[in-house]
């Protein structure tokens, strides 16, 4: 690997830092419009793809969010059977959702990228293969 300058590796640094869990933006986005208790909340993460979700994690995932107020909970004992926590998204949880989203895209862009050039090699060689074939 080449070593670059620490004033270049800074500069990128500033610029783009993928969230360190993922599964943090997806649960402050279930929270945007609605809120809504745990159960749903891992129902709609399954639904965006995350096909094994430990239902303790999230609720460990939950208690820390509320603790670095990005989230916030209420009891609802409206309905029959045990009190429920009802989650909702706090003005610091909406300011942290949108650095994932700036975030992900430009990670996106990288993915975009990493992908264009990984099919491009991929593809060259067949279409010689194919030239040599033909003559």
């Amino acid at each position: 690997m080449t070593n670059r300058s620490s004033s270049s590796s800074n500069k990128s640094e500033q610029t783009f830092q993928a969230p360190k869990n993922l599964i943090v933006p997806f649960i402050l986005l279930s929270l945007r419009n609605f809120n809504c208790h745990g159960y749903k909340i891992l129902q709609q993460l399954i639904d965006f793809g995350f096909s094994t979700i430990d239902q303790g994690n999230l609720y460990r995932i939950l208690r820390q969010l509320e603790k670095e107020e990005m989230v916030k909970s209420e009891w609802d004992t409206s309905e029959a059977g045990p009190a429920k926590r009802i989650y909702s998204l706090t003005e610091a949880g909406e300011n942290y959702l949108k650095t994932c989203v700036y975030s992900l895209e430009q990670y996106q862009l990288m993915l975009n990228q990493f992908f264009s050039i990984y099919t491009k090699m991929f593809t060259l060689p067949n279409s010689k293969e194919e030239k040599k074939s033909k003559e």
